[in-house]
């Protein structure tokens, strides 16, 4: 009689792969999943009893910030995360990465989210900053890519900037990821893009792009990317992805199902291409993304003195107005000092200053050295159930981990808003997807959330249920999965999630915290 470490039974297992849910036992040994069946005859240190709910793979989130926002080392335990379901996150997304950092100005890139001179840096490459955090604590498996921006900030020539690629790729990363739509990376030419993108898929590893403008110019900003594919030889082609895909604004809308038709043609074409995006209408995003194109690029620090000069300020003004932004939409999602804006929409914080929109816009990047995000409601209902639709699509949450154990200590010392998709992506997408709309079936939608990001990361032995992978598991609640996590209120604790097992451990256990930290660090192989 075979004796486990875990064993749940019962349940409904749904194996990752889009194949037709089975009822099975599954058998934990260890870090590793040992057995699926009718394991009646078996005996196990814990025995979980599933019935009436869902045994999937631990979700995978491959566009995730706990890196760069810092969390991963301030709030390690990733609590919001886990509580939905995720076992494991890929960091380095959007152009920015920890590692490698040729000094320690390169971290700079990461300003606009965290005050930089309060954290402590101790690695310069990716091999010293994987290291540093497999000396920590972590609640869930972390995975990297290298940031194009980050690389960039520690070398301008090209034979140096891919020298950094390939040691990172070698130290361990998964990968790398672009944001050319970034102020300093507006210049960067096509050869060293193309070159990257080489070498990314001589290597079999990840490219993730930020779309350059995921706006009114968001087809030429397709059209780059193809042209940057169609530039490679067959044999170098990387898979792709493009993250939290969108169309921004509703001046972007009726561009929207063009887009989707030029990825279509490029995957017709056998690039390896696919998309992610999160379950929200509303972004988060830094306020200074709502300035007109040529503002961004004239640097923080200019731009910071520019609103000092009257005639530059008005110029300014009349370019936000020239917009016509839908002020009542953007809310105040965190800001560096502490002005009472926090959960008030722009038109709001207007009205009750006697100010006019812009103006408001304006002080609020001044007084807060430019640090202040938003939620901006400016995706499409219909467009989001259409990227659902799509069998290239997956689920990823754009968002970030935090501590969630004693929820009325952590709201009162909070003085920003986290966004809802931090603490509800995955069970909001089952409960909106698959439960309201009927849009897909539980299989489809737990294909997105595991089998999916893990092929297209080069993950192996996760996200799937079978003999000899890592036992990152989800035990949920069909009945009940879901989230109450919103703008005004996001510090709430996803709903149906019973159990979470990560590298064979209870990180989660009828729907409560244990508190067990059995996250890994990955390396790409």
């Amino acid at each position: 009689m075979s004796k486990y470490s875990i064993l749940i039974k019962n349940g409904k297992v749904i194996d990752g792969s889009g194949q037709a849910a089975i009822t099975a036992d599954v058998a934990v040994g260890k870090d590793k999943i040992k057995a699926i069946g009718n394991l009646k005859n078996s005996q196990a240190e814990k025995v979980i009893d599933a019935a009436g709910r869902f045994v999937v793979p631990g979700f995978i989130d491959l566009t995730n910030h706990s890196d760069t926002h810092w969390t991963l080392f301030s709030e390690p335990g990733q609590e919001s995360l886990i509580s939905q379901g995720i076992t494991t996150i890929l960091g380095g997304n959007c152009g920015s990465s920890l590692a490698p950092l040729v000094k320690l100005e390169n971290i700079e890139g990461i300003e606009r989210w965290i005050d930089i001179s309060k954290i402590n840096i101790n690695w310069q490459t990716m091999k010293e900053f994987l290291a540093e955090l497999s000396n920590r604590k972590i609640g869930v498996n972390f995975a990297s890519l290298a940031g194009h921006g980050t690389l960039r900030a520690g070398a301008v020539e090209i034979e140096k900037i891919n020298f950094l690629f390939k040691n990172a790729v070698k130290e361990g990363a998964f990968g790398i990821s672009f944001s050319l739509g970034a102020v300093n990376n507006r210049a960067v030419g096509d050869e060293e893009i193309i070159a990257l993108h080489r070498l990314a898929g001589e290597y079999g590893v990840l490219v993730k792009h930020h779309l350059e403008d995921e706006g009114k110019n968001i087809l030429p900003s397709l059209s780059r990317l193809a042209f940057f594919l169609h530039s490679l030889p067959e044999n170098s082609r990387p898979r792709t992805q493009i993250s939290h895909f969108k169309a921004l604004g509703r001046m972007s809308w009726s561009f929207f199902p063009n887009a989707l038709g030029m990825i279509e043609r490029l995957i017709k074409e056998d690039y390896s291409l696919t998309i992610d995006f999160f379950p929200f209408l509303r972004t988060g995003s830094n306020l200074l993304m709502v300035l007109p194109g040529w503002a961004r690029e004239i640097g923080a620090r200019t731009f910071l003195d520019e609103l000092k000069n009257s005639e530059k300020r008005k110029n300014l003004i009349n370019g936000l107005k020239d917009l016509t932004l839908h002020y009542d939409k953007i809310i105040i999602a965190s800001t560096l000092r502490d002005t009472g804006s926090v959960g008030k929409s722009i038109s709001k914080l207007a009205e009750t200053a006697g100010l006019s929109p812009e103006e408001i816009i304006l002080g609020l990047l001044e007084i807060n050295n430019l640090q202040v995000v938003i939620f901006n409601e400016a995706i499409s209902e219909d467009n989001l159930f259409e990227i659902a639709k799509k069998d290239y699509s997956m689920l990823a949450s754009d968002g970030v981990g935090y501590e969630i154990s004693n929820l009325k200590s952590q709201i009162s010392n909070r003085t920003n808003l986290p966004h809802p998709r931090s603490f509800g992506s995955f069970p909001k997408f089952l409960e909106l997807f698959v439960k309201e709309k009927q849009i897909l079936s539980w299989e489809e939608a737990i294909h997105k959330m595991t089998a999916k990001p893990a092929q297209s990361l080069g993950l192996k032995d996760r996200g799937t249920i079978k003999k000899g992978v890592y036992a990152d598991l989800v035990v949920f609640n069909p009945e009940t999965v879901g989230s109450f996590s919103d703008y005004q209120n996001p510090w709430v604790q996803a709903q149906g999630i019973d159990c979470v097992l990560i590298n064979g451990r209870l990180a989660l256990e009828n729907g409560k915290l244990t508190g067990v930290s059995a996250g890994k660090v990955l390396r790409k192989s």
